[in-house]
Order: structure tokens, then sequence, then C-alpha cells
């Protein structure tokens, strides 16, 4: 599409016509345009036009609609219309990774492991000898990041101190999103690592070429052990609801924008209704 012609004003009108000359049913574009017209009014407040759109734009719209309650679902939607609109503009990569509140597909509790489980995965990982891969499940499963988090540690967000060892998880801006406390067992394994390691490199988490581990080698490693990162993640989170920790606190660690995702976790989690009032009062 040759927009040099197009301006600003008129570029919904293009979009428009190209999604008529696709054969999209007019209820459909309809609903594009509305979303479009939404983002356009909201890009005029920060005098940003919609032909020129970034992938820092559609992320901060995207915290824009959370901040608005905006469900998952009509988030989930207005991205869905934006990403149309980017191939429009042959800009895909603008919508690539973008962050958004999570959706609750239904109310069943995410699968995790069994404590059995649990502790056979990390006596498989550990008789491998393999550090690396030991201290990437210990992490997945010791901080319930998620695996594109994981993959984006450097060596120097972990800070090893004497009583209280910290996990610095950062968002796409590389700013902190939150820090997460590392049990003794998680920092001897990342410190048995990270000592391993022959040549320096910023990633924490390296491939056998001394470059960055991706998601799909990771991915790909946890296969032999018949898990996978969400399964870990879900783990973490059932754990500490299972010790009653509370959900705020299960949600900050999380990176859970929404606290309905954390809630998923108690599902038939009965509380301890006797053990908080002694708790509290005694």
């Amino acid at each position: 599409m040759d927009l040099k012609d197009t301006g600003s004003e008129n570029i919904i009108v293009e979009f428009s016509k190209w999604q008529i000359a696709q054969g999209k049913a007019d209820g459909t574009i309809k609903t594009y345009v509305g979303v479009l017209e939404k983002f356009q009014s909201w890009l005029k407040t920060r005098n940003q036009v919609l032909d020129q759109i970034s992938k820092n734009d559609v992320q901060l719209f995207m915290y824009e609609l959370e901040k608005q309650q905006k469900s998952a679902g009509t988030i989930e939607k207005y991205l869905a219309a934006i990403s149309v609109f980017s191939r429009f503009l042959e800009k895909s990569e603008i919508i690539i990774d973008v962050q958004r509140k999570e959706k609750i597909q239904d109310n069943e509790i995410p699968e995790s492991l069994a404590e059995s489980e649990e502790k056979q995965l990390l006596k498989d990982v550990e008789s491998d000898g393999n550090l690396r891969n030991t201290a990437i499940v210990y992490t997945l499963l010791y901080t319930g990041i998620r695996i594109s988090e994981l993959c984006a540690l450097n060596v120097d967000d972990i800070k090893m101190e004497e009583k209280n060892s910290t996990l610095i998880v950062r968002n796409k801006q590389g700013d902190i999103d939150r820090e997460i406390p590392l049990s003794k067992e998680l920092s001897k394994h990342l410190k048995d690592y990270i000592d391993s390691l022959e040549t320096i490199c910023k990633a924490l988490f390296i491939s056998s070429v001394n470059k960055r581990i991706s998601t799909r080698a990771v991915q790909y490693m946890l296969q032999k052990y018949d898990v996978n990162p969400h399964k870990l993640r879900h783990t973490f989170c059932q754990k500490l609801i299972n010790k009653g920790i509370d959900i705020h606190t299960v949600a900050k660690l999380a990176g859970h924008r929404d606290v309905n995702v954390t809630k998923r976790y108690a599902g038939d989690f009965e509380p301890n209704f006797i053990n908080a009032i002694d708790q509290a009062f005694s």
C-alpha cells in the first residue's frame, strides 16, 4: 500500500477501502474503524498521528485501556484491530510482543505439578549435571517468571546478598517491573551456574554458542522432562496460594496485571479461618 499521498486524517477511510477490497464484512470493518477512531483520538492528545504509529504507541495505548479498566477481552479486540491496521501500513512488527491484560479463558485451575512430580523433576535435572539447565528449571519453578522474562535476564539482574538475594524482572523498556526474593536453594544453583561461565556475557542464560538463549531452546530443553514453562509458572503460583499467601502478593510476584488471573489458583482452596484469626489476634 503506497501511503505517500495518504494524510493522517483520511487514513482510516483508505483502510476501510482496503478492507472492502479484501471482501471483509461490513460489521468487521465498522468494528475496526471504531477502534482506530478511538486510537486516533488518544494519539492526538499526545501530538501523534495514526499513520506514523510505533510499537511504543501501541503499548502505551494498551496500558491506557487497562487504566480505563477495560476487560481483557475488549483489550484483545482493540489489539486485533490495530494488528490488521499495522498490516495495512506494512508495519506488522509494531504489534509483536505487545503486553496486555491477561485474558481469563475459564474458571478452571491451571495445571501444576504435584509435590512428588516437582521433586522428581528437580532430581532428574540435577542428575543430568547441566548447571545452566538446572538453574533454568529452578528459576522458573521458584520465581514463576515467564519464559520471555527468563530469556531476557542479564547477569546484573541477579543480586546476590548475604541475607536477601533477589531477581529483577524488567519490562520491555528496561525498567524494573518487579523484584522477586530468591530462596537459598535457587541462589545456590544460580551462583554455581554463574561461577561456571567461562566467558563474560551480558545475558544470564546463554546458548552453546555464547548467545542469549531463545525461548524455543528453553522449551525444547524442558520437553526432555515432560514439562513446559507455563506449568512451572502455574506451580509457583499454586504453591504460594496453598501456603496461604494472599492473592495480591501472589499477583505482584507473578506479574499479573489483573488479580482475577491469580484468583484462578484459589479455585477449590479451603481458607483456614481459625488460623487466620489466631495469626491476627493472638
